[in-house]
């Protein structure tokens, strides 16, 4: 057995012959006979290194005793000179090394990042080092900020794991796009499996690992694709499973794509973890075939993994397609046609009533600026002589909306306006602006409650509403209402009189018509509810409550049913604070705003001007007097202004939103 002195004057020995002379040049030895150490410099080179390190099979005991266990310190030298680090001195890394042989009980730790930052501020000068290096650097901060950075549990004084538990040695740090690097990422399940057993198993019995270990596909997702190389976080943990699901995408685009057209994939875009992700359907580790009899994604499997969350799921569950996509025709029939459907419903409306805002807008503006006085004519462009205003008359108002109405509207608006901005919130999850605002209404289960308040509130109001005009006219009014007279709001011919006068007036080849009680437009927002109603409120019931309609329908309603309630929901939302605003609020002779709504009188020559025809009527039928009113005190009018320009700011806003939504939907989606 060799004493320790002998065994580092040999080993000294071995160095001094092997390394130049200058730098292996020994002075006389000191009493107990061992050698002067060597200084080691930042001029180092690497041959005096290697000279022991490059020795095959070179180790040194790990104790006091020469039959210790050895410490293997031997280097490859051809397989470092081709990785990243072949250029650099290993003095560069190993700054704790100060002379040979190297004493005890120093630290042999290498810094790995502050070799790198130091060498990213040497390349400021080339862009293109500092790009390689940069990335470098990133990669280590997301190392820093991940749970392999943080403590272990049994040792709070080393990480979870180092650099070279990951890449064994950095001597054999390849680009990724080497073959090298791409070995290395193939043999990444083994590497992590060294730690975590559990998972290495679970992943051997998976498709991934079949494609790698079978057939080295260095497509197949390893652990670093789904876990990320470097940032690799917490797997219980919401980022992790957010960011996981997110990673599938990397390789499963089109499946990934649908599935954020569904409401878990809505959710989860928007930062939420509680609904069902990629690994909750297909397995995490051991992850199969979706054919595979054994996968959870089987027939005979796919209940119980829907009764994860859903418990009292029915066999209805099963005909929900959760990747269905709406361009696939053959697979996907029901929703295609309902895609189609809307798109070309809303193409339409938007076609004809932007037109007729447009054009509107042009002809009232230049009649404007003209000073042009509109001789009031009918739709038929029969001129409508109407008695002028009596001496009692001037300064008055036409009472339009009792205070029952006006609140009611106000109602309806506020929970209009909670429905669009919930909604689509939801519906344009991936647009810049949706995670902030389902942060400040408090996440996806408070906005859940407040959605279905508001539409609950708007069904109330809606049915409320219904059974009010039914009882109006079919009791109180049973003998003198007309169905199709001038004070209700079922269309008739004249509607369509008065829409083409309206077109000729547009086109320079009439004169603007003048109107009864109700329009041919404020008539179609009248009943375009209805339809709303049928095809939001439907759709949205079925989905308020799956486990219920899943007893009554088939499972791929569900999937048409998110799709006509999502393009429902744009159709109206747009209609409502562009069409809709501009017929009350943004025509030139009523900007900046209409207070009809808000105070519930109109001035009399207004009146006059715009409905001249329900005027005329009303002065031979001797009944204008019951509609007469003084003018709002000017405290109401203010107060009628503030509430109108508060609501319409609010849907302008909510107009915007849903815009850069959809837009960006069709950008990027």
């Amino acid at each position: 057995m060799f004493s320790r002195t002998i065994r580092t004057f040999l080993l000294a020995a071995a160095l001094l012959a092997l390394a130049p002379a200058p730098e292996a040049r020994a002075e006389p030895g000191s009493a107990d006979g061992a050698l002067t150490p060597v200084t080691v410099t930042k001029e180092t080179t690497n041959d005096v290194c290697l000279g022991c390190h490059g020795v095959d099979g070179f180790a040194v005991p790990k104790g006091d005793s020469g039959d210790a266990p050895k410490r293997h310190l031997s280097l490859d030298v051809q397989g470092f000179a081709a990785s990243a680090h072949g250029r650099q001195r290993c003095v560069a890394c190993h700054t704790d090394i100060g002379e040979i042989p190297h004493r005890t009980g120093i630290s042999r730790s290498v810094d790995c990042v502050t070799c790198h930052a130091d060498t990213l501020k040497k390349a400021e000068g080339s862009s293109g080092a500092k790009a390689q290096i940069g990335h470098v650097v990133q990669q280590e901060n997301d190392y820093l900020a991940s749970i392999h950075a943080q403590p272990r549990k049994d040792n709070a004084a080393e990480p979870n794991a180092t650099c070279t538990d990951c890449h064994n040695s950095a001597h054999y740090v390849f680009p990724v796009n080497s073959d090298a690097g791409k070995a290395f990422r193939l043999a990444s399940p083994e590497t992590c499996g060294r730690c975590h057993a559990k998972e290495k198993s679970q992943y051997d019995l998976s498709v991934h690992a079949v494609a790698v270990m079978r057939f080295g596909n260095d497509k197949a997702a390893t652990c670093a694709d789904c876990h990320t190389a470097h940032r690799v976080s917490d797997p219980k943990a919401d980022p992790a499973k957010l960011l996981i699901t997110r990673n599938c995408g990397n390789c499963h685009g089109n499946e990934y794509k649908t599935y954020r057209a569904t409401y878990h994939g809505q959710v989860a875009a928007l930062g939420y973890a509680h609904v069902a992700k990629c690994f909750d359907c297909h397995e995490n580790h051991s992850t199969r075939k979706v054919d595979d009899p054994g996968a959870k994604t089987a027939p005979d499997h796919r209940i119980e993994a829907c009764r994860q969350c859903h418990k009292t799921a029915s066999a209805g569950f099963l005909g929900f397609h959760p990747h269905g996509d709406t361009h696939d025709f053959k697979k996907f029939p029901s929703m295609w046609i309902a895609s189609k459907f809307m798109i070309l419903l809303v193409a339409g409306v938007f076609a004809f009533f932007w037109t007729h805002s447009a054009a509107w807008f042009y002809r009232e503006w230049q009649d404007k600026k003209a000073g042009i006085h509109h001789l009031l004519v009918d739709g038929s462009g029969r001129p409508v002589e109407v008695p002028p205003i009596a001496p009692a008359h001037q300064g008055k108002h036409v009472r339009r909306f009792p205070a029952l109405w006006r609140a009611v509207h106000l109602i309806l608006a506020l929970a209009v306006m909670g429905l669009v901005l919930t909604g689509t919130t939801l519906l344009y999850a991936d647009s810049v602006w949706a995670p902030t605002v389902m942060k400040m209404l408090g996440g996806p289960k408070v906005e859940a409650i407040i959605h279905r308040t508001c539409a609950a509130t708007f069904g109330i109001i809606f049915f409320g509403h219904l059974l009010y005009a039914l009882f109006n006219t079919l009791v109180l009014e049973r003998k003198t209402f007309r169905w199709f007279g001038p004070l209700s709001l079922m269309p008739n011919w004249q509607d369509f009189r008065d829409f083409w006068a309206m077109a000729r007036w547009f086109s320079g080849k009439g004169r603007r018509p003048t109107f009864d009680h109700w329009t041919y437009w404020e008539k179609f927002d009248y009943w375009a509810p209805f339809w709303g109603m049928a095809v939001i409120g439907l759709s949205g019931i079925s989905l308020w409550s799956p486990e219920v309609s899943a007893r009554f329908l088939p499972g791929w309603w569900f999937n048409v049913a998110t799709i006509i309630h999502g393009e429902e929901a744009f159709l109206a939302a747009v209609f409502l604070f562009s069409v809709h605003y501009f017929n009350c609020h943004f025509r030139p002779t009523k900007l900046p705003q209409d207070l009809v709504m808000f105070t519930g009188t109109v001035r009399l020559d207004e009146f006059i001007e715009e409905r001249g025809v329900e005027y005329k009527r009303m002065v031979e039928a001797g009944e204008l007097e019951k509609y007469l009113v003084d003018p709002p005190t000017a405290g109401a009018t203010r107060a009628a202004q503030a509430l109108g320009a508060v609501l319409i700011a609010a849907g302008l806003i909510l107009l915007l939103l849903v815009l850069v939504g959809y837009w960006q939907g069709l950008l990027f989606g």
